[in-house]
């Protein structure tokens, strides 16, 4: 079955930008599919037949943990998709070139997560495989087979030698196969499309033009953590969530919600609103949220 699509608060004020923020996950939450979900998917599958390269890439010596992950996400999802959700079958699970498709693909195939594979080396946790259609501002390429402390590198207060990134590697060290995590992630971007490879830069421009931000968009992430009874690995999933900025002009509790944006985003430190892309745009960005609070829409 699909749920109707909500709106989802982590930016309500009840948890810093920047946070790790692990909260223990209800395994029957795990896969959220939304009716959302045939949007997502057809992106997905246009992704596979223009881009294949971009969306997925895998170590050998994982096929066994991607059958893994497959199985689990199959056993997870049973009869919770109806007939017409599901990919069809003469669609895609054949690569650009004819070949089958890597288990983990066919697995993301089948949900609106990306689900990416971690595995333990003599470097700590690295990126052994990936499939990430909906990247917010990162490049798989890039980030495949790096370390943690290398992918989080731009990150402001998560490099090498942090002391994020040594909770972060602990906490991959130390997760239980019967205690899956969850945590949200949010940023503030000038469009809705779900793939995302490219960094903010400045940002300059994104939200339209004049003195307020017009082309707003609430970019959510819910980021899960699984270790993987046999592979010992660990399975990472991303759900990006979009909505605009105008769904709080509806929301009764729209006002407070905008001003919590706002307080987070003032409170940004230089590095940290440069990451976000409003080193140049955060003023029109407030004055925005300033009226949304006032209860204004003009």
């Amino acid at each position: 079955m699909t749920d109707k699509a909500e709106l989802h608060t982590p930016y309500d004020g009840s948890a810093p930008p920047f946070a790790i923020g692990l909260s223990r996950l209800d395994p029957a939450t795990w896969i959220h599919v939304d009716d959302h979900h045939s949007g997502y998917i057809a992106e997905k599958l246009r992704l596979t037949n223009d881009r294949f390269e971009d969306v997925f890439v895998a170590e050998p010596g994982t096929e066994d943990a991607q059958r893994e992950v497959y199985d689990l996400i199959h056993t997870h999802l049973g009869e919770r998709l109806e007939p017409d959700a599901h990919a069809s079958p003469d669609l895609a699970f054949s690569a650009p070139d004819g070949a089958p498709l890597p288990l983990l693909h066919q697995a993301a195939l089948r949900v609106q997560e990306d689900l990416v594979l971690m595995r333990k080396g003599e470097a700590g946790w690295r990126l052994a495989a990936a499939s990430v259609c909906f990247p917010s501002s990162w490049n798989l390429r890039e980030k495949f087979r790096r370390p943690m402390h290398e992918i989080h590198a731009p990150v402001p207060g998560f490099a090498e030698g942090t002391r994020n990134a040594g909770l972060i590697e602990r906490m991959f060290d130390n997760l239980r196969v019967d205690m899956p995590v969850v945590r949200w992630n949010w940023s503030v971007y000038g469009d809705p499309e779900l793939f995302h490879p490219n960094t903010h830069a400045t940002g300059e421009g994104r939200f339209g033009p004049g003195p307020v931000a017009r082309n707003v968009y609430l970019r959510l992430e819910r980021q899960t953590l699984h270790k993987l009874p046999v592979s010992d690995d660990i399975l990472f999933t991303i759900r990006i969530y979009i909505d605009p900025l105008s769904a709080l002009e509806a929301d009764p509790e729209g006002p407070r919600l905008a001003s919590a944006i706002a307080a987070q985003v003032k409170a940004l430190s230089p590095a940290q609103r440069t990451y976000k892309g409003l080193a140049t745009e955060q003023e029109k960005l407030l004055v925005r949220l300033a009226k949304i609070s006032e209860n204004q829409t003009g």
